[in-house]
């Protein structure tokens, strides 16, 4: 079986288990406002999958996203893709061209890699996996790594799978760079309302940042795949020319997205508030097994780290574990080759008695991990 069947056979394993523990992908497992689902609803009942939606998006969704990040409707605009990652591929083949670098973080997120250098780009990843950095990128490393043949620099920020989120003076250092260099600079905020504070890079350097959101995480509306590319005026007219999709997006979810950013300051607290619940607890298990530890605890994003090298055990094999019981994490090497070997991630937007499953089921895994050989691929 070749290995992109192999990796869909993997999740369609997943999707069809029933009552299985999504602790793994960093989707919002909480019910959302009454008002999304109703939305969507609605626009089902009154058939209006039927028509294309406006090749850019709703324009109230498109007004509400620039609300959301408060950016000035001069110096932003807005195109709706299907799912971040459209946005993604979107503006890294665009954007990427052949002999020119792509910088990012090591660990980080590894498809927008595989996007530019499908360019014909080469990827430059800065290892970030170091408590004397907290765990985050420097300035001095950026600028260490950018140079006249830098395209674009890649940042994603609150970061996965590290949940490190970039104070305001360290995003305006990195525009500068950008700036000095004539690169793009990317900002992947897939995770921002789940930090304490987020300093948005557009308002560093609007003629050349690419700020990508979703719909995934903090709305929980992964499987209905929404999200957003935002960016000037000029360099949106020019990624809009050829995009993967120019028939619109998913007409239902954009109603329910919508509903979402309407009420968002009503409902989303409390997801933040159980997220964050969920991660002191599991941070308290971890603390009672020896050789496991939580790296940057609290995250500032609805994720977690957990080193297990020093229990002695593998990610992989923590991973199956845990399948063997109906939870689903995921492996360190899903997000870096050099340091995927030290840790597992673990998703906290997911109802309490999910977490506190993990919790309860965590000596006896680690023990069961140990004894655990001729693993199955994990993806």
């Amino acid at each position: 079986m070749r290995g992109f069947d192999l990796r869909n056979r993997h999740f369609d394993g997943l999707v069809n288990t029933p009552g299985l523990m999504w602790l793994g992908q960093n989707t919002n497992h909480l019910s959302p406002h009454p008002a999304v689902t109703e939305a969507m609803i609605a626009s089902i009942r009154a058939e209006g999958y039927h028509a294309y939606a406006p090749p850019a998006g709703l324009e109230e969704l498109r007004e509400l996203i620039l609300q959301d990040l408060g950016l000035d409707p001069a110096q932003a605009s807005v195109l709706v893709t299907d799912g971040a990652v459209e946005a993604l591929y979107t503006a890294c083949r665009d954007l990427s061209v052949p002999g020119g670098t792509f910088v990012t973080t090591d660990p980080g997120w590894k498809w927008p890699m595989a996007f530019a250098k499908a360019s014909g780009a080469s990827v430059v990843e800065i290892p970030i996996y170091k408590p004397e950095n907290g765990y985050k990128l420097t300035v001095d490393q950026l600028a260490a790594a950018v140079d006249e043949r830098t395209r674009i620099i890649y940042l994603v920020d609150p970061n996965n799978p590290l949940g490190t989120c970039h104070t305001a003076e360290e995003i305006a250092a990195f525009t500068d760079i950008a700036r000095r260099h004539g690169a793009y600079f990317v900002h992947d905020c897939t995770y921002r309302h789940f930090a304490d504070a987020h300093s948005l890079a557009a308002h560093c350097y609007p003629e050349r940042t690419i700020t990508i959101y979703s719909f995934s995480k903090w709305l929980g509306l992964a499987g209905m795949r929404l999200g957003a590319l935002v960016a000037h005026p000029e360099v949106l007219e020019r990624l809009a020319m050829a995009p993967p999709n120019n028939l619109g997006s998913n007409i239902v979810s954009q109603r329910g997205a919508i509903a979402g950013l309407r009420h968002r300051e009503a409902w989303f607290p409390q997801v933040n508030q159980c997220q964050r619940r969920n991660q002191a607890e599991i941070v308290r298990a971890a603390a009672s097994v020896p050789g496991l530890e939580v790296v940057n605890y609290p995250s500032q994003a609805n994720l977690l780290v957990m080193e297990c090298v020093g229990a002695g055990v593998t990610p992989e094999a923590l991973c199956q574990a845990y399948r063997e019981e109906g939870i689903m994490i995921r492996q360190g090497t899903y997000h870096t080759a050099t340091f995927g070997h030290r840790f597992v991630k673990i998703s906290t937007t997911v109802p309490p008695a999910w977490a506190d499953r993990f919790c309860e089921l965590l000596p006896s895994r680690v023990e069961r991990a140990r004894q655990l050989k001729d693993l199955p691929a994990l993806f």
